[in-house]
């Protein structure tokens, strides 16, 4: 009988970076506890994973964009170590008042302030809430949420979908069978393995807070920004299509582009050129330039 061989994991390259150059610590926050993964020194751009994420699917953006400013990227509350929030119905001001503390407990006065999918809302919601403490708005593939009237019914049905879909399948298998739909259709093996390795970290009562929140608020219920905002999206992203963030886009009074060969994950499917925007908006930041 031939001795079992060992089949290495298709991201433990990726594994072995995020516990070597993008650690994580997780800090006391009154009686909460919130975890983050930092790299680097100088200003700051602060990361926010969309729903089905986490703060290592910015590995790779953060590894590049350590080299111009101190980056930090949360686990949203109720995720990975992050204690969830008390309110079993979250709203967009409770994460945005997580974000400020995390941000007071780092001594970031201001940032940078960066939201993928969903945590476009809660970028929002910051930023309406203390304008002083970003310096530029940046949106990837933004989520607007179901919380207008005119969208409560589709935003029950989601409710109802995203529920039903975890207590039936379960977190592991959730990851496996929605991972694809989160890249475009020539992303790489090692992307889809990534996206599903960070989906599938996933806790059940951070991810039910998260849907509430995308069920229960609207992006634009934040505007208008008083900040310089950009907005980003996957040429191929068929969860919040180009369409939608254009139109987003212009309610919020942003620049908008396409990022090509991406779907909805393109932090993780082009992490060079998602990095190099976020690269340009830092130093948009600095240097006092407005759109």
């Amino acid at each position: 009988m031939l001795p079992a061989t060992h089949v290495p994991s298709p991201t433990a390259d990726l594994e072995a970076l995020l516990q070597q150059r993008f650690g994580q610590r997780v800090l006391a926050l009154n009686d909460s506890a919130q975890a983050i993964r930092e790299i680097g020194n100088g200003p700051a751009i602060v990361l926010l994973h969309g729903i089905g994420s986490g703060a290592g699917s910015w590995l790779e953006v953060a590894l590049q964009l350590g080299q111009q400013g101190h980056v930090v990227a949360w686990d949203a509350p109720g995720y990975g170590e992050s204690s969830p929030l008390p309110s079993q119905v979250p709203t967009a001001e409770d994460y945005a008042l997580r974000l400020s503390q995390t941000l007071d407990s780092l001594g970031i006065a201001n940032c940078v302030l960066v939201g993928h999918s969903l945590g476009a809302i809660t970028a929002a919601a910051f930023t309406r809430l203390y304008p002083e403490r970003v310096r530029r708005l940046v949106l990837i593939s933004p989520a607007r949420g179901y919380g207008d009237p005119a969208r409560a019914a589709q935003g029950e049905a989601v409710r109802a979908h995203r529920l039903s879909t975890l207590e039936q399948s379960g977190i592991a298998r959730m990851a496996a069978q929605r991972s694809s739909a989160m890249l475009s259709p020539r992303a790489s093996a090692k992307a889809l393995e990534w996206v599903r390795w960070n989906m599938a970290r996933l806790n059940p009562q951070g991810y039910r807070q998260a849907i509430e929140l995308l069920c229960g608020d609207d992006l634009l219920r934040h505007a208008p920004l008083q900040v310089p905002c950009d907005v980003h999206c996957g040429e191929a992203d068929g969860i919040t299509p180009a369409e939608a963030c254009l139109t987003l886009a212009k309610a919020l009074g942003a620049t908008f582009s396409l990022i090509p060969d991406a779907g909805h994950a393109s932090p993780i499917e082009q992490p060079h050129p998602v990095a190099g925007r976020l690269a340009f908006a830092l130093k948009e930041s600095l240097t006092g330039s407005t759109q």
